[in-house]
């Protein structure tokens, strides 16, 4: 870590602010990873630019952190990259609270398939906003925009955000009646039987997989055919509060998978078989 000329005084305030400003870049990129890269850019600029005329510290910082964030959707987009962070904890009622307390504090691989849709600058805004309670002047200086193009900005994330959010009756309420439809589809992909799979997939499903979309109970139903293998070990899990799977092969992950079942069929599902993303995000208790 590069140490700044002025000593260890603004050292200890950056070091004050590093949790907030993890916190901010962790929820507008869904990484801890790229949250770190991020902080410790933020760290280095100011350590190169100096703290002379800096009335707001921790405003000057945010301001820098979103920045970079903003530049590193920015490149995302251009790669094709969908990063997910997600924590996996157990169903079971003798579940370590511990684990249940990093579920709750996590972002959800259900809101960041829905904010993976927005635009970077959308996204920007509505984290700020809604999240952290900075001013739309504020943000627009972030994004290099007017306050009132801000505001909309923000308000059409929020609506997509808001559209993509399981609604009130498939809260944990009614998770069972979920993990039912997910346990009868991983049935039938597993017998390759794809007009059972059919009885439980909604008309217009969507999936996420490798990058790609594929629409269409047809479509999906013939790829998730792909998805059994005989030495597989499938867990049932919850992503952060979302009905899923992990799937592993001899102990290691290998593919997990996260669904939105309305109406008694599923929706929804994204999946992550990056093997180094896995590696990274699954925790190591898991297997």
């Amino acid at each position: 870590m590069v140490t700044p000329h002025w000593g260890n005084a603004v050292t200890d305030e950056f070091d004050a602010h590093r949790p907030y400003l993890h916190a901010v870049a962790y929820r507008i990129l869904g990484s801890h990873a790229d949250a770190d890269d991020a902080v410790q850019e933020a760290w280095l600029r100011l350590a190169r630019t100096g703290s002379e005329g800096i009335d707001d510290l921790r405003g000057w910082l945010t301001t820098v952190t979103s920045r970079i964030c903003l530049d590193t959707l920015r490149v995302r987009g251009r790669r094709g990259e969908e990063p997910l962070e997600l924590l996996v904890g157990s169903l079971s009622d003798d579940a370590d609270p511990s684990r249940e307390v990093l579920l709750a504090e996590s972002v959800g691989l259900a809101l960041y398939v829905v904010m993976d849709a927005l635009t970077p600058a959308e996204r920007v805004s509505f984290v700020l906003h809604d999240v952290f309670d900075v001013p739309f002047d504020a943000i627009a200086g972030v994004l290099g925009r007017s306050t009132a193009a801000t505001k909309m900005l923000a308000s059409r994330a929020r609506s997509r955000v808001r559209l993509g959010r399981p609604s009130a009756g498939d809260q944990p309420g009614d998770q069972a009646a979920a993990r039912q439809v997910i346990d009868a589809f991983l049935a039938a992909a597993g017998r390759g039987d794809v007009a059972a799979l059919l009885t439980v997939l909604a008309p217009d499903i969507e999936l996420r997989a490798a990058g790609t979309l594929i629409r269409g109970a047809t479509a999906v139903a013939t790829q998730a055919t792909t998805f059994a293998r005989p030495d597989a070990v499938v867990h049932p899990a919850l992503i952060d509060g979302v009905p899923g799977v992990l799937v592993t092969v001899g102990g290691r992950p290998v593919t997990v998978m996260a669904f939105t079942v309305t109406g008694g069929v599923v929706t929804r599902i994204s999946t992550l078989t990056d093997p180094a993303r896995l590696a990274q995000i699954v925790p190591s208790w898991v297997a």
